[in-house]
């Protein structure tokens, strides 16, 4: 299953991308396009998992950001045991995900898709023309 070598070796494959702390977080890496976070690390804290309950994952999660909130649900209801989202996350287009429990493949195209909603759009249409 993916990790954080596989979500970094993806995400700077892309575009104009930089890794940094996310902000705020001086221990969690977030990546960026043009200074919009597209990934990131988010860990739970412990209002999330009193509100997840049982359901709150041990392992690595990861955030990324979606196209609206009707892809984050179709992606919670498609595949819960990867895909979830915290009250925290309500009205927000962005899906955590069970890291460990993400296949590469989904990955690259988790990673691709949160660039997309992220990158200016002429480097978006750049990128999807093939001339970047």
């Amino acid at each position: 299953m993916a990790d954080w070598d596989d979500v970094r070796r993806v995400a700077t494959a892309l575009p104009e991308v930089i890794e940094e702390a996310a902000a705020g977080h001086r221990k969690t890496l977030a990546w960026q396009v043009k200074k919009k976070s597209f990934l990131w690390e988010r860990p739970l804290g412990k209002n999330d998992r009193n509100q997840l309950g049982d359901a709150a994952p041990n392992g690595p999660i990861l955030a990324a950001r979606v196209p609206d909130e009707g892809v984050k649900e179709v992606l919670v209801a498609s595949d819960p045991d990867v895909y979830f989202t915290i009250p925290h996350f309500d009205g927000y287009a962005a899906i955590l995900v069970r890291l460990d429990a993400l296949d590469p493949a989904e990955l690259d195209e988790l990673a691709t898709e949160a660039w997309l909603c992220s990158a200016p759009k002429r480097l978006a249409k750049a990128f999807l023309d093939g001339s970047t």
